[in-house]
């Protein structure tokens, strides 16, 4: 921001900009308890009870992993549930992963 003063512009740092504004007086406006907003999201019926599972990979893998589902006529979700279910006959366990992509 600049201000010009008679001839010359001077330049206003945001420092002193943030302070010239705070020292108005501030006032807190707190809510009532009954209309305080939850902080939590609501989920989807789909996704109660469930508990997400993530991992880091190149932008490579997620791709071909979709590119996996849309040639099978299938959902991300229900691969990785297929995929997981492998894993975990390959570590003898029983494999308790729904392949429904909407559960």
């Amino acid at each position: 921001m600049q201000i010009k003063v008679g001839m010359m512009a001077r330049k206003t740092s945001l420092k002193n900009a943030l302070d010239k504004a705070s020292t108005g007086t501030k006032r807190v406006v707190k809510m009532p308890a009954t209309e305080q907003k939850d902080s939590r999201v609501a989920q989807p019926p789909s996704r109660q009870g469930k508990k997400a599972i993530t991992g880091h990979f190149d932008p490579a893998v997620s791709r071909q992993l979709k590119q996996i589902a849309l040639d099978h006529d299938t959902t991300v979700q229900a691969l990785l549930g297929e995929a997981l279910n492998d894993l975990f006959l390959k570590y003898d366990k029983n494999p308790i992963a729904s392949l429904d992509s909407r559960s």
